[in-house]
């Protein structure tokens, strides 16, 4: 392995830091490295995969004002490049403008999502709520030739350039509002989709933008009030976007508190807004369906079936799992992040386009998610997924899997104690993963019809990658 070192960055967290999401898997990558010829501890790089796996990760440089929460970290994408059966990497944190408000400051400004956004410094910024730090560390896709990160709670997205990963600056495209994480790419049309969500009326708006960076269609979507959508689907001819009563209460928001709260009395609700132009499809030309209350983090696919829209994700049986004290001073902030105490398993909505009804059905019993799929077949049929499990209690992957959706079989592969994956895009027969324990980091990469059979390669990484959220594969170089 050559490896160069880019950056060494300054940590001015606590020496003595104990928080469960800044210290051990969770512990902030500071070095930006490049490095080639990566070595191949176990097995072969298959010479047909082609193109550049990336991940975000959170990764505070400054303590937080009050408690932190790890969503709240600043974002560093790390990019593993392969062709011709070889490898390399590099990293690099996300050079948004807050962080760089922040480290002038030399001292936090804004405060995270588990504070009110009173005890921010500053009155400006970024966020759903207003007044956050747009960190940009959520979710990461790759569109026009660039990678893009985004925030979960809304913010600028930061067009990074793909074969350096240096950040150029923020999408022309993006609205006032900025835009949510979990922009989907139809690989098919070049087309990236987005929403975006605000305590402003209208509360939420969505638009597309074509292979070239010019917006086709930009549109709002009236809801009763603030929601916290979190991800979107679409299919050959529809966004699907939701409305589901998990959200912050409005007299509480004129309060300045922002506490979530789920509404059982009220149903999950769907919106299907056309990708192009239509009059057919109801008031305002979208179709609402409406289901059982539960709440969704991610979705795993949908697409159309004749007079049907097919919508598959993650149902949350209990969206508003309570700490138990007993779990000391981060039992807060574990429960917010513990998929075991959401009971979060995959189902599957039906929406009639006909008759305008939802049939629902579970896919399964299993408690898992960060699901991915091929992106050829994003929006259309498909077969299988890859999934995360959970270690409880934690917000750390511990196994991969794949769920068959017609079936409802899965087939697992469980790393080692103290060995943590990362969520694991396809690109055609592969599925590839960052693992890392406390010694070392690697890529794993599987067959993604033998998940079970463990990695068909294992490659050495330069440090440990720090646990985190959302990934993505590109087959371009």
């Amino acid at each position: 392995m050559k490896v160069r070192v880019h950056r060494r960055w300054e940590s001015k967290l606590p020496p003595d830091d104990d928080h469960p999401y800044r210290t051990g898997a969770w512990r902030p990558n500071l070095v930006e490295y490049d490095a080639d010829e990566l070595d191949v501890i176990e097995g072969h790089i298959p010479a047909e995969l082609e193109g550049t796996y990336l991940r975000n990760t959170e990764n505070p440089l400054l303590p937080s004002i009050g408690r932190y929460h790890p969503f709240d970290g600043d974002g560093m994408i790390h990019a593993i490049r392969f062709g011709g059966g070889k490898a390399s990497y590099r990293n690099r944190f996300v050079q948004t403008r807050g962080l760089a408000a922040e480290l002038e400051a030399g001292a936090p400004l804004w405060a995270g999502i588990v504070e009110p956004p009173a005890s921010s410094l500053r009155e400006d910024g970024w966020g759903a709520r207003t007044r956050m730090k747009d960190a940009s560390s959520t979710d990461v896709v790759v569109h026009g030739g660039r990678a893009i990160s985004t925030f979960y709670q809304c913010g600028d997205a930061y067009e990074l350039a793909l074969d350096t990963l240096e950040t150029i600056g923020t999408a022309r495209w993006a609205p006032r509002w900025g835009v949510s994480a979990h922009a989907k790419v139809d690989e098919r049309t070049g087309e990236l989709m987005w929403f975006a969500y605000s305590t402003e009326a209208p509360y939420l708006k969505c638009g597309i933008v074509d292979a070239r960076g010019e917006t086709v269609m930009e549109r709002d979507v009236p809801l009763p009030g603030p929601r916290l959508p979190h991800d979107m689907a679409f299919t050959e001819r529809f966004l699907v976007l939701n409305d589901l009563p998990l959200y912050w209460s409005p007299d509480e928001i004129a309060r300045g508190i922002y506490r979530p709260r789920f509404h059982r009395d009220q149903p999950s609700r769907f919106a299907l807004v056309p990708r192009r132009p239509s009059t057919s499809l109801g008031a305002n030309g979208v179709m609402w369906f409406e289901a059982q209350p539960t709440y969704v983090l991610h979705w795993i696919n949908a697409f159309e079936r004749g007079d049907e829209v097919v919508l598959d994700g993650f149902a949350q049986a209990n969206p508003t799992p309570r700490p138990d004290p007993a779990d000391g001073p981060y039992a807060g902030v574990r429960k917010m992040t513990d998929l075991h105490a959401m009971n979060a398993r995959p189902h599957r909505w039906r929406f009639d386009l006909r008759t305008g009804k939802t049939k629902e059905e579970p896919l399964g019993d299993s408690v898992f998610e960060f699901p991915t799929v091929d992106g050829r077949d994003a929006g259309r049929a498909y077969r299988r997924a890859i999934c995360m499990s959970a270690v409880p209690n934690w917000f750390l992957f511990d196994g991969i899997l794949s769920l068959d959706v017609e079936t409802g079989a899965i087939a697992r592969y469980t790393w080692p104690d103290g060995t943590y994956g990362s969520e694991a895009p396809i690109s055609g027969d592969y599925a590839m993963s960052f693992v890392s324990s406390d010694a070392a980091g690697e890529c794993q990469i599987f067959r993604v019809d033998a998940i079970a059979d463990g990695p068909i390669a294992r490659i050495a990484l330069p440090e440990r990658v720090c646990a985190g959220t959302h990934a993505a594969f590109t087959s371009r170089a």
